[in-house]
């Protein structure tokens, strides 16, 4: 009978887009936990620069080494890339991450249909989908050979239906939910759990840096059960919950504030 091992010390996390509010938020929580972190960026190498800093200034573990630290500038819209920083993963670990967390993605808000074009949809699915396969991909083979895995996958309300950033990223993360299902139903016996939690109207990030952007959307705080925007704190909160929670797969947990 498989054991309960639910100990994230130690273990090796990979973390993409850990440059904006919710890969930092979760880049921290993990730390704290003595994780040794992977961390990608896209092109913001000095906020990548800022949150090395802010994680060596962390207490972690008394009498404990401070986990480690690597960065990797990846575009997760090329498999040549991604599959380059598979290799100095391995260089640098001798191994694959026991943890995944495909964080990176893409949105741009256009609401009519008639107004997205293919090259925006085709887009939009290569950041925020695709990426999610080939990590996963790559990442499983490890996990499994060890008997223990974790991959948390960050979709969105849009996902369920709602959102408000058009019908072209909704189709991206229903794509992950379905990514998910598959793979937790798969690999269970693995010892790898596989679940995705979907944020909606989450402030400090890209997407939105406050509530001024969201005035007159669907997405107004004042539509918002519980009156004001989410955390990067509290989707890392959810996060570590997959993270530390070996019974729990296949779930998806929405992160809406009351906002269905």
């Amino acid at each position: 009978m498989p054991t309960v091992d639910n100990d994230i010390a130690g273990k090796l996390a990979l973390i993409t887009g850990a440059s904006g509010g919710i890969g930092a938020a979760c880049a921290k929580a993990l730390y704290l936990q003595n994780v040794n972190l992977i961390l990608t960026y896209a092109s913001s190498q000095d906020k990548i620069i800022t949150l090395q800093e802010e994680l060596r200034a962390l207490a972690v573990v008394p009498n404990a080494p401070n986990p480690s630290i690597s960065t990797h500038r990846v575009d997760v819209g090329s498999a040549e890339e991604i599959q380059r920083l598979f290799d100095d993963i391995q260089h640098i670990y001798g191994k694959g991450p026991d943890i995944l967390i495909s964080n990176a993605g893409y949105g741009k808000r256009i609401r009519d249909i008639a107004d997205i074009s293919i090259d925006e949809f085709d887009h939009t699915l290569n950041v925020n989908l695709r990426p999610s396969f080939i990590l996963s991909k790559l990442s499983i083979p490890h996990m499994a050979a060890q008997g223990w895995g974790r991959i948390i996958f960050v979709s969105s309300l849009a996902a369920h239906g709602g959102g408000i950033n058009g019908c072209h990223y909704a189709a991206s993360k229903a794509g992950l939910h379905g990514l998910m299902k598959s793979l937790a139903t798969k690999h269970a016996k693995d010892g790898i759990t596989v679940n995705d939690v979907a944020p909606a109207m989450i402030g400090e990030t890209g997407l939105i840096p406050d509530e001024k952007v969201l005035e007159g959307t669907a997405g107004d705080v004042r539509n918002i059960p519980v009156g004001r925007l989410g955390t990067p704190k509290e989707v890392a909160n959810v996060v570590m919950m997959f993270c530390q929670t070996g019974y729990l797969t296949g779930q998806s947990v929405l992160l809406s504030g009351g906002l269905k």
